[in-house]
């Protein structure tokens, strides 16, 4: 499934620490594709993504690809941002109950009021210099 993407001129405001490890993540999220963890044992998923199982502690994970179709659980407006963000506000975030069951955070990009409990899709902001998650109702 290849998510939505929304252009945005400029570099991100607060550019993510790329590691090794987190690099796949970053390359998937500009291909349109939302992926995390997921440990090899208990198989559960975990987001963020991390290199060890926060079930079972065990280092051994495997990537896993995720739908990006949620619920929208709560948003809020941004007023008063910090600095590295002030010239976006105000701005939306939000907090989306995947269909995964698992709760994420990332902005909310939406043209009229966002509905609590409504569907919402994953989207990628892309930036100048790389991608950043977003939803869309």
């Amino acid at each position: 499934m290849s998510l939505p993407t929304i252009r945005r001129a400029g570099p991100r405001p607060y550019p993510p620490r790329v590691s090794q490890f987190t690099a796949t993540f970053w390359e998937a999220l500009a291909a349109g594709r939302l992926v995390t963890t997921r440990g090899r044992g208990s198989r559960r998923l975990s987001f963020p993504p991390r290199p060890f199982c926060p079930y079972s502690f065990e280092r051994e994970v495997e990537w896993s690809e995720l739908s990006g179709r949620g619920t929208l659980y709560s948003h809020t407006i941004v007023h008063a941002a910090p600095r590295a963000f002030a010239q976006l506000a105000p701005y939306r975030v939000c907090i989306v109950d995947l269909e995964e069951r698992l709760r994420v955070a990332g902005a909310l990009v939406c043209a009229g009021e966002p509905v609590i409990d409504a569907g919402v899709q994953a989207a990628v902001l892309m930036h100048d210099d790389g991608p950043l998650l977003a939803f869309q109702q």
